[in-house]
């Protein structure tokens, strides 16, 4: 499944001919102020936002199309998965200062 048509001619619409890119519109475009997984739900339907996003569903990768449908369907293995990640997140010790290293590359 690529970009859905209706989808397509409604960012058409907002995006300018020419120059510069200064217009915002939400990933989620459904619930904005909403945290909930409404966003996997537009992946599927074809009207995620960004290529990458949308690429999760269409190149059709088994354990990435099985999370995406997941978490589509299914709100609280969404929430689950998500708490168990930023508290994976926040367990890990960054290295500081001159510790650690930034790639320029």
């Amino acid at each position: 499944m690529t970009l859905e048509k209706r989808f397509y001619h409604k960012l058409a619409s907002i995006c300018p001919h020419t120059g510069g890119d200064n217009n915002i519109t939400p990933l989620d475009f459904a619930s904005p102020p909403k945290f909930d997984n409404s966003y996997y739900k537009l992946i599927v339907e074809g009207r995620g936002l960004l290529n990458s996003d949308q690429v999760m569903w269409t190149r059709k990768d088994p354990k990435i199309a099985h999370l995406v449908k997941s978490y589509a369907e299914n709100e609280s293995l969404f929430f689950e998965h998500y708490v168990n990640s930023i508290i994976k997140m926040g367990n890990t010790n960054p290295l500081l200062g001159s510790d650690g290293e930034i790639r320029m590359n």
